[in-house]
């Protein structure tokens, strides 16, 4: 039986990834959990969400044990993504945690290889480590998470830099900073922006506008704040579900779509940025 496919989203090495895919945060720590999370994360590939996003920091290596186990027989089909912390991204640090993080998943390559948040290697470095990990096959592209358009235009003067696939920031409809700014120099560059934590860690669950307007439109609160994410065609979306049923749930967000009016009434309760904001991180 074939996976369904989703929508995808362009990538600017020509490449695509899919719009909605599997966020792996917290996952794989606790062992009464784990054949409900292996469930979760094979019904989401089975119904076409073939992004994973996880990375060595997330229970020190147990999401990526947790993933190696739930992709088992199926990588091909995968767009798997793992994230090197800061303190480890040397040029050789990058090499080294990459190694490790494959070993952990138990495959010889990752689709996207990112750069967790800023911090105190030269960014240099960094994207060194990446071009080899590139040229060794060892990943197939690179990009950053949590990174600001300063960091952005930093990264884009070292060598290399320019060759970013996308940035994963945090981005729903509580906190629209990265539209004053941040997406508007990513569309520009051409690069999508990736979105976690689309329902802000389930606090947009129970506001009550979300949860009116789900009412109205006969879906749940956290499928009209995931749709939200995914009106816009170079914004993809990872998002946490520990149990098939709520992979269902937000697999059925991508098929939501929005009236005008429906959007100026959001606008209106959650107004988009009217100057700079600082990037936010969770």
């Amino acid at each position: 039986m074939s996976t369904p496919t989703i929508r995808a989203v362009s990538l600017p090495d020509a490449g695509t990834v899919p719009a909605l895919g599997l966020g792996t945060w917290y996952m794989g720590e606790r062992p009464d959990r784990r054949p409900t999370e292996l469930a979760a994360l094979r019904t989401g590939i089975e119904n076409g969400l073939t992004l994973i996003d996880t990375a060595e920091m997330y229970g020190d290596g147990a999401a990526e044990e947790l993933v190696s186990e739930a992709i088992a027989g199926q990588r091909d089909s995968i767009y798997l993504v793992s994230k090197v912390v800061p303190s480890h991204a040397t040029r050789r640090g990058t090499v080294e945690a990459c190694q490790a993080s494959l070993r952990r998943l138990g495959t010889d390559y990752l689709d996207m290889y990112l750069l967790h948040w800023r911090g105190r290697v030269p960014l240099a470095e960094t994207v060194a480590g990446f071009e080899e990990l590139v040229q060794a096959g060892l990943i197939r592209s690179w990009g950053v998470s949590n990174f600001d358009t300063d960091d952005l235009d930093q990264l884009a003067s070292v060598p290399g830099g320019a060759r970013a696939q996308t940035d994963q920031v945090l981005y729903n409809l509580a906190r629209r900073g990265p539209e004053y700014d941040l997406l508007p120099r990513c569309r520009q560059a051409g690069i999508p922006l990736m979105a976690y934590s689309p329902v802000d860690h389930g606090r947009l669950l129970e506001h009550p506008t979300v949860r009116d307007m789900a009412g109205a439109k006969e879906v749940t609160p956290a499928q009209l704040a995931l749709a939200w994410v995914l009106r816009l065609p170079e914004v993809f979306a990872i998002v946490k579900a520990s149990t098939p049923a709520r992979v269902a749930e937000n697999r059925a967000a991508i098929e939501i779509s929005f009236s005008t009016n429906e959007l100026k009434q959001l606008d209106q309760i959650f107004p988009p940025p009217s100057s700079k904001e600082p990037l936010e991180m969770l």
